[in-house]
């Protein structure tokens, strides 16, 4: 797909395919108020400037602007119509010019490169305006200064509902996510659905339940040492040991950053404390005599173990874990603690 480049310029003293040039006060009148910045504007004062005007044809699917390349007109689509995506040519329509409405004139107002692709959907007719004859235009009519001020503030409130629209999917994409790229594990999202759920029939059957929370030691230093390639091998090495170490049962999550949690269902404090201590000395072990290159040093997480208790609830033991988390890592790292 090309830049439209228009070569070939028709003069806009004949505002209709076949038709004379216009005399008839009326008759022009008419035929401009089908125009959005023409409405209400006296044929008489922007003739001259309208001899002025070039246009052009499109065929469909031919790009008419694109971000990256400057613009120095405002196009009036008087037949076929237009479609405008942003951020390539291939991503959805988010608005449709038809016949009588206008493109170009924000990055003329604004003096900067279109923000979106504006594409011909179908055969084109356009009206061409150039920037200069454009502020000649605004100078002899009060209409048509109405008339460009009404189609920018109307291109504002479009840009505002299309952002807000994007934040919304933004947010409703995020939270609905439940997959960490990563590691492939489940991520915090899923974690704050499943996990209670977990809780409350552990409750419900009279089961212990514990939660272990682990931070990989010095992750900083490390990404900052090694670079993010290597931390992220390192993370993806060690959310592997901890899949294989720990049951098929229990709940993994990736709790963000360098942070991991799992749920150990009927499990108690004193037997996560086992487990836990076990899992960390994999990790050490496996991860420097790991063929990775990247990672041949050794690595070292902290863990902190908490038990359900009667009447407790994911939020309190996520509370208590985080808490013994923290005492492990303030009494050295590599340790577990509860």
């Amino acid at each position: 797909m090309r830049f439209r480049n228009i070569a070939k310029r028709h003069h806009i003293g004949k505002l209709m395919s076949g038709q004379p040039e216009i005399t008839n006060s009326d008759y022009k009148k008419s035929l401009l108020s089908g125009l959005q910045l023409f409405q209400n504007v006296s044929p008489d004062d922007v003739q001259a400037l309208l001899q002025k005007c070039d246009r052009c044809d499109l065929k469909p699917g031919e790009l008419l602007l694109s971000p990256g390349e400057k613009n120095e007109n405002v196009y009036v689509v008087l037949s076929g119509s237009l479609q405008v995506h942003v951020g390539s040519t291939d991503s959805p329509i988010v608005a449709t010019m038809e016949a009588g409405e206008c493109a170009g004139e924000m990055s003329i107002i604004e003096d900067r490169d279109p923000s979106a692709y504006v594409i011909a959907a179908e055969a084109t007719h356009l009206m061409v305006i150039h920037k200069d004859v454009l502020w000649d235009m605004v100078d002899v009519s009060h209409d048509f200064s109405k008339n460009l001020l009404v189609v920018l503030s109307e291109r504002v409130r479009s840009h505002n509902h299309f952002i807000a629209a994007s934040i919304g999917d933004w947010k409703k994409y995020e939270k609905h996510a439940k997959t960490d790229a990563l590691t492939s594990l489940s991520n915090r999202h899923a974690m704050q659905e499943i996990f209670p759920r977990e809780i409350k029939r552990c409750m419900q059957n009279g089961q212990p339940a514990a939660l272990v929370m682990i931070d990989v030691d010095r992750f900083k230093s490390f990404n900052d040492k090694f670079g993010h390639v290597a931390g992220d091998r390192v993370l993806s090495a060690v959310a592997k040991i901890l899949q294989n170490k720990f049951r098929p049962r229990d709940l993994l999550v990736r709790f963000g950053g360098d942070e991991f949690a799992v749920l150990l269902p009927d499990i108690s404090q004193s037997e996560a404390m086992a487990i836990a201590d076990r899992v960390r000395q994999s990790v050490s072990g496996d991860t420097e005599s790991s063929d990775d290159s990247l990672i041949q040093i050794p690595v070292e997480i902290s863990m902190g173990v908490a038990e359900l208790e009667e009447n407790g609830s994911f939020e309190t033991l996520l509370k208590a874990a985080d808490q013994a988390l923290y005492r492990a890592k303030h009494a050295g790292r590599n340790r577990v603690s509860n």
